[in-house]
């Protein structure tokens, strides 16, 4: 009786204590929550704005995108600084952070080396060049949008509702400027930029392979460029150890667009698509607007920090983009002198390099001194501790991006632009990234050009570093702007690009031998070839298509040689379900599965074992070396790698095996229920996710089940656990015949804020190609309206 009494109270404690816990916790999750709140965007109303001279209407539609009107430019930009920092504040300070080799300060010492990083790679530099050049008109736009990004910044603080990430990390957002703006396009164009890994990996196989191992890792290998060869392996520079590959702009950072004329469309006038292919997150990288004065009325994105639209449409004409992808960075073998760091030999004599104090706070620790040292090509951007270990030789880049730009300038003109010739007028000052523009216009034009500065060596082609001690190597300029690949009107009736090789051997000027797998491109040429009265939902359908044409080159002879060494019938089930497969990576089946997963296991059984870790990491262009590699042994050409691996047939049994070892661990033996979806999974991460679990639930949207590949228009690259994290950053369709609205998909929505309804509201949307209506003319249905008024 005794210790049930002394029970009854030990449990009435328990409960009494367990529900104090449980007020506090719930008192705790009510002041977070209404903290969180307190920082969402006000979205209808009025708002005080004091650096506007005439009030702004600012409309959100039902998928969060505001729809800005205003009776002049100055107020327009101020508006678009103002609301773009009301979603995406925190994006914002984090790309210029990043783009600046400032993250450490909000961060901590984890993110000293990437710091580093971009502090050598001087994106935040070279915005400050470029910004002199521009005219001033465009300056003006850049002040007047970094206004109101100010004024919002200093309400919110002044509220105490700036986003609440920034109390996450414990920091205030600095004043916004001109240069944050630049340097945030800088960064996109690095993003998008070149090949100088290409080459760095490349030199590193010249000195640590065998001659034909090495001749096997080149897209197409330098015949005629033997004194650039014997440099290489005549002064090694350090590639193993010496880059983080998690740094390096991903592989398939690419896009689809195609414009088709009105003789194939059923409304007679033309129709555009265009999905850029970038990561995938939260928020996204695209913000979308309507942007309205008397002078302009145009629709579409623009990269979160920046004024303007860069791909959408206005009332005349519509364009979209795809990377070019040319050799526009150059690495250069430079040899410092020994008694001096900061010198490098250049024709006979030591030239003083210029050398840049870049100071690196750390939050909670001590600055690091860092120094961005400049050759007379670019800066240093090989053993970054150079001083103390003198090396015999590093390596600096030259890029085009690295120079003075003007791609705000083009974006302002290109908003503006009635007919083809304003448009591509406006594209001279369009120089780096390198892009393909695709372009149509009400009165019928189509036309494409890819655009941008691309270099004219005086020796060699961009495919390996080259001597930075002779003049013999320099640039002499870049393609003359009236000789850039162009197309206006074909008698094929449709321009399509997708990151392809866009000339021929007939096109006298190197761009690049280093293009996309042709599988996305050969797909939408044979859809738009096999087509006539093609209508928007044909456009949309396409963005979706997952035929997967890269298994209908190499399955039938992969699934032979498999054959010739599984004497034991030991696969003929699964063997049976891929010689099925209509080739389609649909989410649903099983064989995309296996094929997918197949392909990664064929490069790791042919370099993996065979290069530092590092250095595979690091290793570009794996998909187009290893499908040449089995071309031609597939072609009874075995190459040194294939040999290495035991022959092509051994090659492909010994990968097949590996795979289905690693399907069975995951998903079971029974191959009937195996589904390409329940790997290959859509996720939009935030990039605070990593930082915890509860993080990563509350921010993440969940993931979803989805089908298409990094080989299918519907662009869907995944990381090796399965999940998603590249595709169709925006997807968009244009009809020609009605530009009053275009047709939009931005995953994984509109706005930055976890509690907004426009958060994560179109992951499903983009899983399923669910597109919605953007209208730039008459009353937004059911919009919330906000007014910001002038003081």
């Amino acid at each position: 009786m005794v210790k049930e009494k002394k029970r009854g109270r030990l449990w009435k404690w328990l409960s009494w204590t367990i529900g104090v816990l449980i007020l506090i916790a719930c008192g705790a999750l009510i002041f977070v929550n209404g903290y969180i709140g307190k920082s969402k965007p006000k979205i209808d109303g009025e708002m005080q704005v004091a650096v506007l001279d005439e009030n702004v209407k600012v409309v959100r539609d039902d998928k969060g995108v505001p729809h800005l009107t205003a009776k002049s430019d100055a107020d327009l930009y101020r508006a678009q600084g103002f609301v773009q920092a009301q979603d995406r504040l925190f994006q914002m300070d984090l790309a210029r952070r990043q783009a600046s080799g400032r993250l450490a300060e909000v961060v901590g010492e984890s993110a000293v080396d990437t710091d580093k990083f971009f502090r050598t790679f001087s994106l935040r530099a070279a915005a400050e060049k470029s910004e002199a050049g521009y005219s001033q008109e465009a300056k003006q736009v850049l002040a007047w949008y970094a206004e109101g990004v100010n004024a919002f910044m200093e309400q919110a603080k002044k509220e105490g509702a700036l986003s609440y990430e920034f109390r996450l990390l414990g920091y205030e957002p600095e004043p916004w400027t001109a240069v944050d703006s630049l340097t945030i396009g800088k960064y996109m164009a690095y993003d998008l930029g070149g090949h100088w890994d290409m080459l760095a990996f490349r030199h590193w196989a010249l000195n640590n392979l065998s001659d034909e191992e090495a001749k096997e890792l080149f897209i197409k290998y330098p015949e005629n460029a033997k004194s650039i060869i014997a440099a290489n392996k005549k002064t090694p520079v350090n590639v193993a150890g010496q880059f983080d590959a998690s740094l390096i702009p991903h592989e398939f950072n690419g896009s689809n667009n195609w414009v088709v004329s009105g003789s194939k469309t059923e409304s007679g006038k033309p129709l555009l698509a265009d999905d850029p292919h970038l990561g995938l997150s939260t928020p996204s990288i695209w913000y979308q607007m309507h942007l309205e004065t008397p002078t302009q009325n145009v629709s579409g994105v623009i990269f979160a920090g920046i004024p303007g639209i860069i791909l959408g449409h206005n009332e005349k004409i519509a364009w979209g983009v795809t990377n070019v992808g040319p050799d526009a960075q150059d690495l250069y073998i430079e040899t410092p002198n020994p008694s001096n760091a900061t010198e490098f030999k250049y024709e006979g004599k030591w030239e003083k390099a210029t050398v840049r104090d870049e100071p690196i706070k750390i939050k909670g620790g001590k600055t690091v001194d860092f120094e961005v040292v400049e050759t007379r090509h670019g800066p240093i951007i090989s053993d970054l501790a150079f001083k103390k270990e003198k090396p015999t030789a590093v390596f600096s880049m030259q890029w085009t991006a690295l120079e003075p730009t003007l791609e705000l300038q083009a974006i302002l003109n290109m908003n503006r632009a009635e007919n083809w010739e304003q448009f591509e007028t406006a594209l001279e000052d369009f120089q780096a990234p390198a892009q393909n523009f695709v372009f149509a216009s009400e009165d019928g034009t189509i036309a494409y050009k890819a655009n941008g500065r691309i270099p004219i060596r005086k020796k060699g082609d961009g495919q390996l570093p080259v001597p930075g001690d002779s003049a013999e190597y320099d640039w002499k300029g870049y393609i003359d702007y009236d000789k850039l690949p162009k197309i206006v009107n074909p008698a094929e009736g449709f321009i399509a690009t997708a990151n392809n090789e866009v000339v021929g051997d007939e096109y006298p000027y190197h761009i690049s031998d280093f293009w996309a797998q042709p599988y996305r491109y050969e797909r939408i040429s044979e859809v738009l070839e096999s087509k006539n009265k093609l209508t928007v939902k044909d456009m949309q359908n396409l963005q979706m298509d997952q035929k997967d044409l890269y298994a209908g080159e190499f399955l039938k002879d992969m699934l032979g040689s498999v054959k010739q060494v599984d004497s034991k019938k030991e696969y003929k089930d699964i063997l049976k379900m891929m010689e099925d497969w209509n080739q389609v990576d649909s989410k649903e089946s099983g064989a995309p599965l296996v094929f997918n997963l197949w392909i990664i296991n064929i490069q790791k059984e042919l370099f993996e074992d065979n290069l530092p870790k590092d250095v595979y990491e690091m290793m570009p262009g794996k998909y187009n070396i290893t499908d040449e590699i089995m071309r031609q042994a597939f072609a009874g050409k075995q190459g040194a790698w294939v040999t290495k691996a035991g022959g092509i047939d051994k090659l492909m049994y010994n990968s097949f095996k590996r795979t289905i070892q690693d399907i069975e661990a995951e998903f079971g033996k029974n191959a009937e229920k195996w589904q390409w979806g329940d790997y290959h999974q859509l996720t939009f991460n935030h990039p605070l996710s990593a930082a915890s679990p509860i993080l990563a639930k509350l921010l993440n949207p969940k993931p979803v089940p989805i089908g298409g590949s990094k080989f299918t228009v519907q662009a869907a690259a995944n990381k090796e656990n399965g999940n998603v994290n590249h595709g169709a950053s925006w997807r968009f369709v244009a009809d020609l015949s009605d530009l009053s609205k275009g047709y939009h998909i931005v995953g994984p929505g509109q706005s930055g804020h976890m509690k907004s309804e426009w958060y994560n509201d179109q992951v499903d949307d983009w899983a399923n190609g669910k597109y919605h209506e953007t209208i730039i003319t008459g009353d937004v249905p059911n919009g919330k309206k906000l007014l910001l008024k002038a003081q």
